[in-house]
């Protein structure tokens, strides 16, 4: 009886919090960009390491940007990268003279090649506010627009974005790749969702900008020096728990594209990288997230393997499962429409199936064992 309670439980605050994220992204208001005029000043900070392949697509979109040459400048920082990509980046400045570029090495402090990648740009930047996104990349034309309109309309400290993939036209998909853009969907709405209800603790640093002086006056990273992620989602709860207005930019047309892995095991590394930052939340509605998410699939696959020998009525399991399955898929097929990607949801049944194997692995390996990440091993 008390392993049917539990599980009952679980369930009840597995459906409160997804049902919480769909009201909180409902009551998020659409971003519209309307306004002309530009005020602010970014300096947009990208660091690299081996990104040979997918520097071109993301210079290409850079040099696009529809903002006053004036007002920005891009800080492309090197981590030690053993390809090409230092010499693109060099080309990159050469051909568009007309653009501020700047190129750096960076300086290691921490445990964190990026964070200190980060830092190592702040230190050297020229305008108020910092941009962030990633070399594997791709930018909207008017995506410093959409942040200088957020700034001047609600002053903003902290603004983040959406994070969607590029689609390979013409290519047959791998079938990893569809559980990983649904998985990913599931992380977006959950950064939405948890915006909409004002208690955010989720971003992707791909998407996002922040005040230079409110980086400054909160230290920074200095917190969490020692977990090599987490530069978005740690600087977002530190100024968000200081008081500082944050904010998220509900519109597809503000969407940032990244790439899929190559490969499964790149996949699930990636995953782990993330999964190690959650030890370190300062968001109780982060971590209340983190810990029945996961009790929830733990649940799902230890009440299955006792239903199995009968130690529990297999009805339960089946009951919890269906109520799982039906209000994710609410979230997610809102998030599908968002991103437009409602053919995606052909592969919900089988990504459903999969999905609570997977995040419990990958939960159970980040809290005991490091991982490896662009050529580097990082350990717990």
């Amino acid at each position: 009886m008390l392993l049917v309670i539990f599980i009952v439980l679980v369930t009840a605050c597995y459906l409160g919090l997804i049902t919480a994220l769909i009201y909180g992204w409902k009551r998020l208001p659409d971003f519209r960009l309307y306004k002309i005029d530009v005020e602010t000043g970014f300096t947009i900070v990208i660091p690299y390491r081996n990104e040979a392949e997918n520097l071109p697509n993301l210079f290409k979109s850079l040099s696009g940007l529809h903002y006053p040459l004036d007002k920005f400048e891009i800080i492309l920082v090197n981590d030690e990268s053993q390809d090409q990509s230092k010499t693109l980046c060099e080309e990159f400045k050469r051909n568009f003279p007309e653009m501020n570029i700047r190129l750096l090495e960076n300086v290691r402090r921490s445990a964190s090649p990026k964070k200190d990648a980060v830092e190592t740009a702040i230190a050297e930047s020229a305008f108020d506010y910092i941009a962030t996104t990633d070399a594997d990349c791709i930018v909207p034309a008017n995506w410093l627009r959409g942040f200088d309109q957020e700034i001047c309309d609600n002053n903003s400290r902290f603004i983040a974005g959406p994070v969607g993939f590029i689609q390979e036209a013409g290519k047959r998909k791998a079938l990893f790749k569809s559980f990983e853009e649904m998985d990913f969907l599931s992380l977006q709405s959950t950064t939405i969702g948890s915006f909409g209800l004002e208690k955010p603790f989720m971003c992707n640093a791909a998407n996002m900008c922040y005040e230079k002086k409110a980086f400054m006056a909160h230290s920074g990273f200095s917190e969490n020096e020692n977990i090599a992620s987490g530069d978005d989602v740690f600087l977002l709860q530190t100024l968000r728990k200081n008081g500082l207005k944050v904010s998220f930019l509900n519109s597809s047309g503000q969407m940032v594209y990244t790439k899929f892995q190559r490969d499964l095991p790149g996949l699930i590394n990636q995953r782990i990288r993330w999964a190690a930052k959650t030890t370190g939340y300062k968001s109780w509605f982060g971590k209340f997230t983190g810990i029945i998410v996961f009790l929830m699939n733990l649940l799902l696959i230890i009440y299955a393997g006792l239903a199995l020998v009968g130690l529990v009525p297999y009805h339960y399991v089946m009951l919890a499962f269906l109520l799982k399955f039906n209000v994710d898929f609410i979230l997610i097929y809102k998030a599908a429409k968002f991103f437009k990607r409602e053919s995606l949801m052909r592969s919900y049944f089988w990504c459903s199936i999969l999905y609570p194997f997977f995040s419990v692995y990958v939960a159970g390996v980040s809290l005991f064992n490091g991982y490896e990440w662009k050529g580097r091993k990082f350990r717990k």
